[in-house]
């Protein structure tokens, strides 16, 4: 054993990475102080936190490693659960690190920061993830980065902020920035949920009202009249009234669908998505849900065109969810792409 560990070292040493022995064991939940943090609004997160996880090992010359972005609301115990469910990311030939997004309740958010926390973008979550990979894992570039919905929205914020640390993108369920439809969609809940604790209405109560609507838009209206049949109805509409959520609350709810509400790659473009599109020096790709009524597709398909990038069309009923109800195909897409 005291072997293996000498031998862990020697080539964790060997590689310039500033890896330890526990970094390396799996999906363990860890955290990183990166410092005073300077958001987007010229205000500071004090003692800036971020949680991680890693999966698999890193190879002799560093070449496998694969960030892994959380969606909206997930953390990295979630990517751990996807990886484990679905072999989403083969973790025998790829080392990946699974960074929680500020606002996610694991890193700095609203309910674990003792003052007033500051307003975030997109890009202040991957900027925040640069310094911790630069300056915890001394990385220079990975070899991919992934995300889903909000966690694509990270990834693609990656490709045009830091073009040259990535040589592959995937992000699945994406957008490079909202479409009018996904601004009235978070404008609702936004509202919804202000006006509720203007009522005084219980978290609780806000949770599930806030569920129901999310459940209006991450499917289609064909998948749940197919899947939940009206004599089950009364159960089905039980199951969102529930404790709220302890990590993921309601604050840190606002902090990360106001960070998304402002989400666009050509921001610092002069609003030129072509120019954002030039930017990008990754291979790129892109898994779109055709019915997604969620993260409207519209400015994907147009940046697909602009980079003539790779491209996975998902045309079944279940919405922005859709990956899940075509895994294996997702999967074979991704690996593909990986090894390409």
């Amino acid at each position: 054993m005291k072997k293996l560990i000498i031998l862990s070292v020697l080539l964790i040493q060997s590689t310039s990475l500033i890896f330890s022995q526990s970094i390396l064991d799996d999906s363990e939940q860890k955290y990183k102080i990166i410092g005073d943090f300077l958001t987007e609004s010229n205000e500071t997160i004090k003692d800036c936190k971020l949680g991680f996880r890693t999966f698999g090992t890193v190879n002799s010359d560093s070449s496998n490693i694969i960030l892994y972005c959380t969606w909206f609301g997930g953390n990295s115990e979630a990517i751990g659960r996807l990886i484990r469910k679905y072999q989403f990311i083969d973790t025998t030939r790829y080392f990946i690190i699974a960074v929680d997004a500020l606002g996610n309740g694991v890193s700095s958010s609203p309910s674990n920061y003792p003052a007033k926390f500051p307003e975030i973008t997109i890009k202040d979550m991957i900027n925040a993830q640069y310094t911790f990979l630069k300056n915890h894992f001394n990385l220079k570039k990975v070899f991919a980065i992934i995300g889903g919905s909000m966690g694509s929205m990270q990834a693609l914020q990656w490709s045009v902020t830091y073009p040259d640390f990535a040589k592959k993108i995937i992000a699945y369920v994406p957008s490079p920035k909202l479409s009018s439809y996904d601004m009235l969609w978070i404008n609702t809940q936004i509202k919804l949920i202000e006006t509720l604790r203007k009522n005084k209405s219980s978290e609780r109560e806000i949770k599930t009202l806030s569920d129901m609507m999310t459940a209006l838009y991450s499917r289609t209206s064909d998948y749940i009249a197919e899947n939940i049949k009206p004599e089950k109805f009364d159960e089905y509409l039980n199951s969102f009234n529930k404790e709220p959520d302890k990590i993921f609350t309601i604050d840190n709810y606002l902090s990360q669908i106001k960070a998304i509400l402002k989400f666009d790659i050509s921001k610092d473009f002069e609003g030129d998505l072509n120019k954002a599109a030039n930017q990008i020096r990754s291979k790129l790709f892109m898994i779109i849900s055709k019915r997604d009524m969620m993260v409207n597709p519209t400015y994907s398909y147009q940046l697909a065109d602009m980079t003539g990038c790779r491209t996975l069309i998902l045309d079944n009923n279940c919405g922005h969810l859709a990956v899940t109800c075509e895994i294996d195909k997702v999967r074979k897409s991704i690996d593909d792409f990986l090894k390409d």
